[in-house]
């Protein structure tokens, strides 16, 4: 079962987060093999996503994914409320949801 996680973001800015893989006992998640990929939606049926850069850190078997978006990427996202996963796909190609939530993206006052 996915975490769940909101995020702020404020337009106009480089935004990024790292995320801590951990089974159900706590142990971090060697991650050797995955890929991942994140995206923002404004609703969930909507076509139009917005891709998070994923990247691993090393090693691997720290655990750990960082999402990042562009200061141009939040620039051009309307203030207001949207959604969000991280997926990650294992050598086996099994997927599953790592973590899913709202997104706020605060509205930029400086241009």
């Amino acid at each position: 079962m996915a975490a769940k996680a909101n995020i702020i973001i404020e337009q106009g800015t480089d935004f990024s987060s790292t995320i801590t893989v951990q089974d159900v006992d706590g142990t971090i998640t060697d991650l050797t093999g995955y890929t991942s990929a994140a995206q923002i939606r404004k609703h969930y049926s909507s076509n139009t996503a917005i891709n998070f850069v994923t990247s691993f850190e090393s090693p691997r078997s720290s655990g750990q994914i960082t999402l990042t978006l562009s200061r141009i990427q939040t620039s051009n996202m309307e203030s207001g409320r949207y959604v969000y996963d991280v997926e990650l796909t294992n050598s086996a190609n099994t997927r599953s949801r790592l973590v899913e939530g709202l997104v706020t993206i605060t509205p930029e006052v400086t241009r």
